[in-house]
């Protein structure tokens, strides 16, 4: 899985339409004020700053990856530091067992960057004309998923894999794929899924079940 095979025609450019991260920032900081009740294209800003608004400490020890995917996503985005609040930039360290992944899933507001803290991953993303551009990363390596895009990690080695990722959101999303169509509440239809995979009804409420 090591050369990487780009299709010629992946994507579709729209002239004269721009894409990019968060709006830009119209003042120095705008810390988010994550108490509020007042909705907004992001969060109010609070009266006082402090430097703990832009400091978090979460992404220096590995995370527990004791779970059906072996992987586990420690976030560093406005949430965790609210100061990043109009600054259009998010950070997150995802930690894997051996064999372990983080599934196809996509970031609807960013485009995610990783850089290979240890161990050995294969990594992917699929276009919208269904292609797979697909590469085996190494410790020091790094690789891009755009924007929107289903992607996904893999532990291919034999001892624990971690990443550092950056995004161009101060909040980029996660959509998981199997859960978003086999755990949405309320349920997406059964024989919706059913046709749409070629499977009987039965099997999709055993992959419900089962997630």
């Amino acid at each position: 899985m090591r050369p990487c095979h780009v299709h010629p025609q992946i994507s579709t450019p729209i002239s004269g339409t721009a894409f990019a991260g968060d709006p830009d920032m119209l003042q120095d900081v705008c810390v988010a004020d994550l108490a509020s009740k007042v909705n907004v294209n992001g969060f109010v800003c609070k009266d006082k700053v402090a430097a703990v608004d832009f400091f978090f400490d979460g992404l220096k020890n590995p995370g527990k990856t004791n779970n059906k995917q072996g992987s586990i996503v420690t976030p560093a985005n406005v949430q965790q530091i609210p100061g990043l609040n109009t600054l259009g930039v998010s950070m997150a360290r995802i930690d894997y067992a051996p064999g372990g992944q983080n599934p196809p899933h996509t970031h609807p507001r960013a485009t995610e960057i990783v850089f290979v803290l240890e161990g050995q991953l294969d990594v992917g993303f699929i276009t919208t004309v269904n292609v797979l551009v697909a590469k085996t990363i190494m410790k020091g390596e790094v690789f891009a998923f755009p924007r929107g895009l289903l992607h996904f990690q893999k532990n291919s080695g034999y001892a624990p894999a971690a990443v550092i990722a950056a995004f161009n959101s101060q909040l980029p999303g996660t959509q998981q794929a199997a859960a978003a169509l086999f755990k949405a509440t309320p349920p997406m239809p059964s024989d919706v899924l059913a046709k749409a995979f070629q499977i009987g009804v039965m099997d999709v409420e055993k992959i419900k079940k089962n997630l």
